[in-house]
């Protein structure tokens, strides 16, 4: 099996448009919560999201590109510039028919779908479809566009496992690359999600806060008093590449990938099994590759959505598998970001890599009462980063479906 490495990093959040501004906004624990700006959410039960600030299309695209991307596409354009910059690849010097793309969304043009069909029933009836409306709307469809841009023609798929979805996508980067079938892949998630249906779709399924009053402390990962998650928007990219091509071209080297686990929980349409029991198994089956200990996981970021039963079977799982260890740092991101549904792992995994990185965890914020069963067995950073130095970082993405994806990084020194 050949060592995999990230070599490029690309960011596009709610509480930062780079990998730069992304990180110090986390580590100042910088809420992205805000009410909603791109629709009247007046009739809704939540008003608030997460959106990117200061997003501009025109910043990145012409008119024609504009027309022809969904926003998801051109969030994954945009993060994946920036990871293609980071990673200085030069293309004359590389194999393009072994660099591809595994690239991720779980709702891809969703809003596109949905401006679509209002415009089409609240019309005479006459078919003035786009010509490019079904490009828009293909969950496959950013993957394919990456290669194109940059002339990848190694694998280029996109797998969908709903909020796992861009860490699916990473696992799956870091097996082919594994098995030695690609040198290098581009790979992460976005999503565009944040409109009528999915605001009401989700608010339909009692999944979103409905904490109108207090948008920034809405997500509150562990709390209590949480009562659903904060939906967000955004893409990350990372570039995977084999160690020693890495190496071999002078790359600089962010992190390790060392294991991966994907299970399914087998139990209920959204809801996540009581016990934890596909989290434990999705955890443990990426320990069990890294070949390592349990106690040599440092830190988790955890899927911690803010839900009340999702938090609570996740810390069950944890609990399970490590026990009681007051040494295991143990975070919530998504108390900042939002949950960004199939882009979460994406982005998840950059603060996961940076955490290794620069011996900071970013802080769980908002969070003030965590669940009594489990406030004393783990360290839980809370308002603001702390410095603490770690060798194994673990994520973990739970999707609709009962779809389990954990993955784990390393330091390299």
């Amino acid at each position: 099996m050949k060592r995999v490495v990230i070599t490029g990093m690309g960011a596009l959040t709610p509480i930062g448009n780079n990998v730069d501004e992304f990180w110090e906004n986390a580590c100042k624990g910088k809420s992205g919560a805000d009410e909603i700006t791109s629709f009247d959410t007046e009739k809704f039960k939540t008003k608030f999201a997460c959106e990117l600030k200061g997003y501009d299309p025109t910043d990145h695209f012409d008119r024609k590109q504009i027309k022809t991307y969904d926003k998801f596409t051109q969030y994954a354009l945009v993060a994946t510039e920036e990871a293609v910059k980071q990673s200085n690849l030069d293309f004359d010097q590389i194999d393009l028919d072994r660099v591809g793309v595994i690239w991720g969304s779980g709702n891809g043009g969703i809003l596109t779908f949905e401006q679509q069909m209002k415009e089409y029933y609240e019309g005479d009836g006459t078919p003035r479809f786009s010509p490019f409306f079904i490009p828009r709307i293909l969950v496959d469809i950013a993957a394919g566009i990456i290669s194109m841009k940059y002339g990848f023609r190694g694998v280029n798929y996109c797998p969908v496992s709903a909020c796992a979805t861009s860490t699916t996508a990473i696992i799956d980067a870091f097996n082919y690359i594994r098995w030695n079938k690609a040198d290098i892949i581009v790979t992460g998630g976005s999503e565009a999600p944040i409109g009528p249906a999915t605001i009401g779709g989700f608010g339909a399924a009692k999944a979103l806060s409905t904490n109108n009053d207090n948008p920034k402390t809405a997500s509150r990962p562990f709390d209590i008093d949480r009562d659903g998650f904060v939906m967000g928007e955004g893409a990350g990219a990372l570039i995977l590449e084999e160690y020693e091509h890495a190496v071999n071209r002078g790359a600089t080297i962010y992190g390790e990938i060392v294991g991966g686990g994907m299970a399914g929980d087998a139990y209920h349409l959204t809801g996540t099994h009581p016990e934890g029991r596909g989290a434990i198994r999705g955890m443990s089956l990426a320990v069990e590759e890294a070949g390592i200990n349990l106690d040599d996981v440092d830190y988790i970021n955890m899927h911690a959505t803010s839900t009340p039963q999702g938090d609570f079977s996740e810390l069950k799982a944890v609990n399970s598998l490590f026990g009681d260890r007051k040494s295991l740092v143990v975070g919530g991101t998504k108390s900042m970001t939002g949950h960004l549904l199939g882009a979460a792992g994406a982005v998840e995994a950059i603060l996961s890599i940076k955490s290794l990185q620069d011996g900071l965890i970013p802080p769980t914020i908002n969070t003030a009462n965590i669940q009594s069963e489990f406030k004393d067995s783990y360290y839980f950073p809370l308002d603001k980063a702390e410095r603490i130095d770690i060798n194994y970082a673990l994520s973990n993405t739970f999707g609709f479906g009962g779809h389990i994806a954990s993955i784990l990084f390393a330091k390299v020194n």
